[in-house]
């Protein structure tokens, strides 16, 4: 205001100027422009300018994924302007997607209040209401809304959903009805109605809904449904069973009618009725295959309360196949079936199948080769996890597996290569980077480099200190060399302490001490893991004849060291221990 009153007040003592000079001698009298204010308006063009720049490139940024920059853009935006509706707007939806519902909320309310007219800003907050359970508040805008717009139908409907979940029958029922009466009778809306009713103890007015359907379609199966399900759950099976059968006089091909009565047949009690009920639905070629499996997995879930036996669940699965034999995930469920008895041979045929018919799905891979690895299928381990790399090549498990079966098929070169490109795509976690060290470092050893594969078996062991193979490996690795046997018996002290069954455990533990000296000790330990032996190992006989000779028990030695040769022991120096009866190291 002050700048306008400097402004007429020059105007005026100008004039005069003018006047006089018209007459007298002619002067020229040029008028300078407020400096101040061009100034000004220079400043407030590139202010505006900033922000546009900053505004786009937040829309840019988030299209591209990188919401950190569109944050730290958008947040420059309101610095210049803290009143940008559409910058909020935008903000708001950021927070939204990364779950901060309060922050998004925040920003929104405020949006609205400067900008009360643009209904994509009052959709976003009722969705964030609606996200945060708040459903009388989301409502409240959905009202809002209407009153601009009272024809849309969608706004409606999300009122009296919201209405619904925020237990306020009585209001949402009347919305509901608004929307019967603009829109005539709708299965949509007669069902939730008569679950509102039902959730309210008015079970003769959700009848009465369904009744409505059924009069306005008499033809329509998918009504008797509705009608014989809520019977079922108001407990009248009599009237439930009339109207399944129902159904059927009036649809005699439809299939989830099958469904509908082994549900029912099943609460009735009647197991076997049920079961054939459910083998017609399966059998049916007018059930998409999609709702099959939904149902055979809901009734395989532990939850479900019913208990399928392995033959019932083999024969659901076997009339799949027959009716969907190109369906990859029917291979998976016959697997699954297979993997549940034990029969991996099986398991992994039909998932092999599966993955001709959809190889781009990398669970079944990975599933794959855990069962190439349970089988000790080396071969078939290091084809597979090849084939699943090169599909998924950033992934870091094949590579694990791959290099499992490098180790065991004693390609060395490929498991130190193949780790090494593995560990590459390890994101924030040690432990799966300690199992690849291990692995590297178990190649490196078998190649003859000790010391750098016990400095690799060391980074292993920090990354991984649980890990109970790297620790027994490395510990029997040292006992064998004679070095750090304190540390290599810490380590398997500590594998046997959360394996104390297992024979291969007990026995480096047994041979460490033996390493130690400390024969007495060792023989316990040994005593133990040919106890739990369940393979006969030859190893475990020809360590416990090394201990007895160092106790100078010479007959027992040999005659363990015959026992371990009788057994298939292969050792180099075995044939001479017993030849000599005398105790050789390796």
């Amino acid at each position: 205001m002050k700048r306008g009153i400097i402004k007429r007040l020059v105007f005026v003592l100008i004039l005069p100027v003018l006047y006089t000079a018209c007459s007298g001698t002619k002067n020229v009298v040029r008028v300078e422009p407020d400096q101040e204010e061009t100034k000004v308006t220079e400043i407030e063009e590139q202010k505006q300018k900033e922000f546009e720049f900053l505004f786009v490139e937040a829309i840019k940024e988030k299209v591209l994924g990188n919401t950190q920059k569109a944050v730290q853009n958008l947040a420059g935006c309101l610095e210049i302007n803290p009143r940008s509706s559409a910058a909020m707007y935008e903000l708001a939806g950021i927070h939204a997607s990364n779950n901060d519902l309060t922050s998004a909320s925040l920003l929104l309310e405020k949006a609205i209040s400067l900008n009360p007219d643009n209904k994509w800003y009052q959709l976003l907050l009722a969705q964030i209401y609606q996200q945060s359970k708040k459903f009388n508040e989301a409502a409240d805008i959905y009202d809002r809304l209407l009153q601009k717009d009272p024809e849309n139908l969608e706004y409606l409907f999300m009122k009296a959903t919201l209405l619904s979940n925020s237990k306020d029958p009585s209001e949402a029922l009347k919305v509901y009805d608004q929307l019967e009466q603009k829109v005539g009778i709708n299965e949509h809306i007669s069902v939730a109605k008569q679950n509102l009713l039902i959730e309210n103890d008015q079970a003769d007015k959700a009848f009465a809904e369904i009744e409505k359907l059924i009069e306005s379609d008499p033809s329509n199966p998918q009504y008797y449904g509705l009608m014989a399900d809520l019977y079922l759950s108001e407990g009248d099976s009599v009237n439930a069973l009339k109207y399944y059968q129902k159904i059927q006089e009036i649809d005699p091909e439809n299939g989830f009618v099958h469904f509908s009565l082994a549900n029912y047949y099943f609460h009735q009690g009647d197991i076997v009725r049920s079961f054939e009920e459910t083998k017609a639905g399966f059998s049916s070629d007018q059930i998409d295959v999609q709702s099959k499996l939904q149902l055979f997995m809901m009734m395989t879930a532990q939850t479900s309360g019913q208990q399928l036996t392995p033959e019932q669940e083999s024969e659901l699965t076997d009339i799949l196949l027959e009716q969907h034999p190109d369906e990859y995930l029917v291979h998976t469920l016959k697997a699954e079936g297979y993997l549940k008895r034990n029969m991996l041979p099986e398991a992994r045929s039909e998932l092999l199948l599966s993955l001709e018919m959809q190889k781009n799905d990398y669970m079944i891979w990975e599933r794959v080769l855990f069962i190439d690895n349970d089988l000790q299928d080396w071969e078939g381990l290091y084809n597979h996890s090849r084939e699943a790399i090169d599909l998924f090549p950033n992934q870091p498990q094949p590579y694990f597996l791959n290099a499992v079966a490098c180790i065991q098929l004693q390609k060395y070169e490929e498991v130190i290569s193949v780790t090494e490109e593995g560990m590459m795509y390890i994101v924030d976690n040690t432990k799966m980077k300690g199992q690849f060290l291990m692995l590297k470092g178990e190649a490196i050893y078998k190649m003859g480099n000790k010391t750098e594969a016990f400095r690799i078996f060391d980074e292993s062991v920090e990354l991984d200190p649980d890990n109970h193979i790297a620790l027994n490996n490395y510990a029997y690795y040292l006992s064998l060399t004679g070095m750090h046997l304190d540390k290599a018996e810490r380590m398997s002290g500590r594998v046997i302490e959360m394996f104390p069954e297992n024979s291969t455990y007990l026995d480096t533990y047994a041979w460490v001490l033996f390493k130690k000296g400390e024969y007495s000790l060792a023989k316990f330990y040994m005593e133990s893991a040919i106890k739990f032996d369940q393979e006969n190992n030859p190893t475990l006989l020809e360590h416990y004849g090394d201990i007895l000779f160092k106790l100078n028990k010479i007959g027992e030695a040999v005659s363990n060291w015959e026992k371990a040769m009788e057994l298939g022991g292969s050792s180099d120096q075995l044939e001479r221990k017993i030849k000599e009866k005398k105790y050789f190291e390796e």
